[in-house]
Order: C-alpha cells, then structure tokens, then sequence
C-alpha cells in the first residue's frame, strides 16, 4: 500500500469509529458500552498514527516514550498531591493503572501533543513559509520555533477545554471542585509548551498527515458529546 492509502484507510477508519462512538453514547441504551471501549479505541488511534508516521527513527520512539513518561509523571503528581492541574481523581474507564494514573493518559500526552505539533509545522510552512527559511527576514527561525512552541501550547489547552466537559461525564475522571479549575489549563499549557520545545528540535519526521485529521476528529467528536450529553 502506498502512503496516502494508509493515511486514507487510517482517516476513514478514525472516522467511523468516533462516528459510530458518538451515535452509541447519545442515541442507544448501549452508552456505557461504548464508554467501555475508550481503552480499545486509544490503542487503535495510536497504532493509526504510528502507523502513518514515516521515517520512524530512534528519535521518535524517544520523543515518544518523553511524552508518556512525562505525562505520567506530572498526572501522578497532580492525582497525589493537587500541586499540578488540581485536585482529581481517575476512574476505571480507561484501564490499567499506575499509581492512580491510566496507562492511557500517558499516551494521550503523546498523542495531543505530537498532533498540535504537527499541525503547527503545517501551519507555519504553509501560511509563513518565507520567514520559517529567511534567516535574514523579519522573523528567523528561534521566533518562528518560539511562535509554534506557543500556539501549539494553545493548541492542545484547547482540546484539553473541549474534551473536559464530556470526560468528566463519561467517568473518564472527577474533581473535587464543582467546575474545573483555571490552573489545570494553565498545567495543560505549561507542561505542553515544554514537550512541544524538544519536539522542535528532537530529529524525526514531523510531516504527519493523519496527525491533523486525528486531532480533528477527536476535536468534533468531544465537542459534539459536550454539547447534547
């Protein structure tokens, strides 16, 4: 199969699956069986974005594995001691855990924070592309690494907004405090923002397509639950 197969056959599969999860949870008596499935669906995402990512390198894989145990690691901290994001707590709904902490979160740092990479990469080639390569123009390329660190920050605080409202009633997780605080974003953003700094300069190959169109459908599907759950 060639490379757009797969990302085609990838997007189409990303979709009916977040199609089909979303019409389970609003319109069947079958909610809490998709909800079951969140762990499965994860792993397939990820597997799908692996899969359409070229070039896999070992800078990849490290970047990868920096993510997970970043993510972990700043989601243990907050789950303990409230000193990050606030104070939570995780469900079972997605799997296995580690000190109180899915497996999964680990990964789904990885996922958020390579895909709002990516899409920034995407932007900026396409919409600034002269100042991403003109050393010598009005912004080099520090400014331009600096203006993708930070919208991609944005970026993936965003999702983390959109996605809050539907994993707190799906079971995903709870807080103790009746709306979600401020400072979580502001963790969202930090601790993004710093991932997304080895991302500009770690070594792989940052032209993912499918990557854009995860984050995307992900984006909708969460947005969609939020607004008729």
């Amino acid at each position: 199969m060639t490379d757009k197969q797969i990302e085609n056959g990838s997007v189409f599969i990303a979709l009916l699956v977040h199609v089909s999860g979303a019409i389970g949870i609003l319109f069947t008596g079958y909610k809490h069986w998709f909800v079951a499935f969140t762990p499965l669906n994860l792993l397939l995402m990820l597997f799908l974005l692996i899969a359409n990512q070229r070039k896999r390198n070992k800078a990849f894989w490290m970047y990868a594995a920096l993510c997970f145990a970043i993510g972990m690691v700043t989601e243990m901290i907050g789950v303990h001691t409230g000193w990050l994001f606030g104070d939570y707590v995780y469900g079972k709904v997605m799997g296995i855990q580690l000190a109180g902490v899915p497996l999964l979160i680990g990964v789904y740092w990885f996922v958020v924070v390579f895909c709002s990479g990516t899409i920034m990469r995407f932007v900026i080639e396409r919409l600034f592309r002269v100042f991403t390569y003109n050393m010598h123009g009005f912004f080099d390329r520090k400014s331009v690494r600096i203006v993708m660190v930070i919208d991609g920050a944005i970026l993936a605080m965003c999702f983390d907004l959109i996605m809050e409202p539907t994993a707190i009633k799906l079971g995903f997780w709870h807080w103790d405090a009746i709306k979600v605080p401020v400072y979580n974003y502001l963790c969202w953003f930090l601790v993004s923002a710093g991932l997304l700094t080895v991302f500009q300069y770690m070594d792989f190959y940052k032209k993912n397509h499918f990557a854009v169109h995860l984050f995307i459908i992900q984006a909708l599907f969460f947005l969609v639950l939020s607004l008729y759950l």
